[in-house]
């Protein structure tokens, strides 16, 4: 055997002998481990990556399996949104007087009742009287009728009250403009309920102008907050009373404002809905 054959021809400074001894493989094939030895490694390496598998596969699994319980994460979030979350109810199916009817004598039902009667309440129909008496009529207590008819009547027949927002007389919009007053509920709250009486609050957003060229009066949004006290009376939720007050008022965005009429066709095009706590 030569030199070259036992060393790599270096001098390592190791050991004191000068020379660094390297056993080549027999055989002449290159493999500096040993062709003899190789697939006994490959085995061992090949094992070895398949019990890691497995055990990961185990360790998902176990990390995976479910004790028939929620995670405190999952029950967390739910017991946070179920007091704001849908009912999943379908809405009632008939309408008096063009007005949803039927609702349950629940708490759901109580709260769809004031959603759907805070909408006729702001709409611009409440400016002609016929109609205005006829939603007061659907969504009040009969002991609550006359008295609130009185108040509302005296209310939409006050010229003052009418020329400030810049309808004619009889409460309707000059000619090319288009009178505006939507409710749009946004969600609605409990205050109190029993069998016999509910007191629901409705949170929502207020549309109210004159859209169309020249309208001193642009539409605008404004947010209410407003109380339906409500009594069973014949089957059915009915107002006895109410309170209102400002807000909460969201941050409005920097968006531009439409013009007056893309402003009068969305109010001509758009539909409202039948609400369902």
């Amino acid at each position: 055997m030569s030199y070259d054959d036992e060393t790599d021809g270096f001098d390592s400074g190791a050991g004191g002998t000068g020379q660094t001894r390297t056993r080549l493989p027999e055989g002449g094939t290159g493999d500096v481990y040993g062709g003899a030895r190789r697939p006994t490694r490959n085995s061992r390496s090949l094992f070895t990556v398949v019990g890691v598998v497995v055990l990961l596969v185990a360790a998902i699994a176990f990390a995976n399996r479910g004790d028939g319980t929620d995670s405190p994460r999952t029950t967390d979030t739910a017991k946070g949104t179920a007091p704001t979350a849908a009912t999943g109810i379908r809405p009632v199916a008939g309408k008096h007087a063009g007005i949803p009817a039927g609702y349950a004598r629940d708490e759901q039902g109580a709260q769809s009742a004031a959603a759907n009667y805070a909408v006729p309440l702001g709409s611009a129909e409440m400016y002609n009287q016929a109609r205005r008496h006829e939603i007061v009529s659907t969504v009040y207590a009969p002991e609550a009728v006359d008295a609130r008819q009185a108040d509302l009547d005296r209310v939409y027949a006050d010229e003052g009250f009418l020329s400030r927002i810049g309808l004619r007389e009889d409460g309707t919009a000059p000619e090319g403009l288009t009178f505006v007053s939507r409710v749009v509920p946004v969600g609605t709250k409990v205050q109190k309920f029993t069998a016999n009486a509910a007191s629901v609050a409705v949170w929502y957003s207020s549309l109210f102008g004159l859209a169309g060229e020249g309208s001193k009066n642009p539409v605008a949004e404004s947010w209410y907050t407003t109380t339906y006290e409500m009594k069973w009376i014949d089957g059915g939720w009915k107002v006895t009373g109410h309170t209102q007050k400002d807000g909460p008022v969201p941050v409005g965005r920097d968006q531009v404002a439409s013009s007056a009429k893309e402003m009068a066709d969305a109010v001509e095009q758009f539909g409202g809905f039948t609400y369902a706590r």
